[in-house]
């Protein structure tokens, strides 16, 4: 594919690698590496390797990554509906788990869609703590919200918002950020050939000029003493070192950490930008003719403590969450959560135990790992766990809680192994012949959940999500 490269961009590269050029330009000819991410939210990575169809080559830089080959399919495998892993390039896997986010903390991911980072930074927090997931597209951010939702995450909130406006209602709020910034895609033209018809030199300098904006916003948004990871999948050094460079003179009170596993990363090169500095060669560049993955750009930078507070985000009015355009109110929603959840999950009416944190909108009923922030004004999609729609007072459980839960947290599942064609019938949308217990039941894959069923008279009504349904 050399031949498709454009002039401009392989002209530039020439330069800057001299005698690494042919090696890196030959890299085009290889085949393009396939990843999947284990999701511990679902399974831990000891017990997936055992029940994993497919051939898998550990990623160095990811402790639950993994390499699979050509031809194997996991998108395809049921597995992969039950959020048990993501698919994701093995380079894209550096920049969260150079993050480091840890259980508790309040995590920002940015620019999140579609959302690999974004479910690798929920698995990291293990259900404790917050996470806001950004994405400016309403399209790719209805996507983002998909993946979270499969992968399991109940302490998500996902935002349609800009950078900008965020920085407006989050000053010093997050204790880590991470920017996968919008870039030009040099890095993915061997994996996604339209990448090279949307490149230009005018789009890498347009790029640079966003970043920079981005990057102002994130630092707003930083607590003191926190952390931001600034990722890119692009070569350009205008993109990387020199936004790097440019970030750091508008922000003295930012520093850059050294980046773990030198034996794979490359440094930068403080050559590359104006000024030279050499603390640049503390970010890492991931090359395709240096490791099995695409091209990617990471930089790690710590806020300073000795920075001024700023005002706390507004906080949530109780009457704001009590406000419905719904029949059904809020107090008599969640009476119609615990009369499900007696019923179908006995053990949630323990841990969701809050009725601050119940929030209805319209039909809709969630529960908000942080139910004292203030969304008014702000666009969101999902804030937080979706529990179900509540329709004359009684709850129909989301596909979201399904895939929250497990086996043993349930009174009713009906569970097929993977191979199962009852369970492609299933996915597929199709009723089941079955008897069993009347109610609402979970229907699982080898113990993992896949979403809800109704068994009545004889039959396990399908709720598998119309839109998710298997041709």
């Amino acid at each position: 594919m050399t031949q498709f490269l454009p002039s401009a961009f392989t002209e530039r590269m020439r330069t800057l690698l001299q005698e690494e050029y042919e090696a890196f330009v030959a890299s085009y000819e290889q085949p393009v590496f396939h990843g999947l991410r284990v999701n511990p939210l679902k399974v831990d990575r000891e017990r997936f390797l055992k029940l994993s169809p497919f051939s898998l080559e550990p990623v160095a830089w990811c402790v639950n990554g993994f390499r699979y080959p050509e031809g194997a399919r996991p998108g395809k495998h049921p597995y992969h509906s039950a959020g048990l892993y993501y698919l994701q390039e093995p380079s894209a896997m550096s920049a969260a788990e150079c993050l480091q986010a840890q259980p508790g903390e309040i995590v920002l991911d940015l620019c999140a869609a579609p959302g690999g980072k974004s479910t690798q930074l929920a698995a990291a927090l293990q259900g404790r703590g917050l996470l806001i997931a950004n994405e400016i597209h309403p399209v790719r951010a209805r996507i983002l919200s998909e993946n979270l939702e499969r992968c399991g995450v109940p302490n998500a909130v996902v935002t349609n918002e800009t950078p900008e406006r965020l920085m407006d209602r989050f000053p010093q709020f997050f204790d880590r950020i991470l920017v996968d910034a919008p870039c030009s895609g040099e890095g993915m033209f061997r994996k996604l050939p339209e990448a090279i018809e949307e490149w230009s030199p005018e789009k890498v300098t347009d790029c640079h000029l966003m970043q920079i904006d981005i990057l102002d916003a994130a630092a707003a948004m930083l607590k003191p003493g926190g952390t931001i990871v600034y990722s890119t999948c692009t070569f350009a050094p205008l993109e990387n070192e020199q936004s790097m460079a440019t970030f750091l003179e508008r922000h003295p009170e930012f520093s850059l950490i050294p980046l773990p596993h030198p034996e794979h990363f490359a440094p930068g090169h403080p050559e590359w930008a104006t000024p030279a500095s050499d603390v640049l060669a503390q970010t890492a560049r991931l090359w395709p003719h240096l490791l099995n993955g695409e091209g990617h750009y990471l930089a790690k930078l710590q806020k300073s403590m000795d920075v001024e507070p700023a005002e706390a985000p507004k906080k949530r009015k109780e009457k704001r969450g009590a406000k419905s355009s719904a029949p059904t109110g809020r107090k008599e929603a969640i009476a119609a959560w615990r009369s499900f959840a007696a019923d179908a999950i006995p053990r949630a009416n323990s841990l969701l135990d809050n009725d601050h944190a119940f929030l209805l909108f319209g039909e809709q009923l969630y529960y908000s790992p942080a139910p004292e922030l203030d969304w008014d004004g702000i666009k969101v999609l999902r804030v937080g766990l979706h529990l179900g729609t509540v329709k004359k007072n009684r709850l129909e459980p989301s596909h979201a809680l399904a895939l929250t839960l497990t086996a043993d947290e349930v009174v009713r599942t009906a569970s097929f192994s993977a191979d199962d064609p009852t369970l492609l019938r299933y996915l597929k949308g199709e009723a089941l012949s079955r008897e069993d217990a009347t109610g609402w039941t979970l229907v699982t894959v080898d113990d993992y959940s896949l979403g809800w069923g109704k068994q009545a008279d004889g039959q396990l009504k399908n709720h598998y999500p119309k839109g998710l349904r298997w041709l």
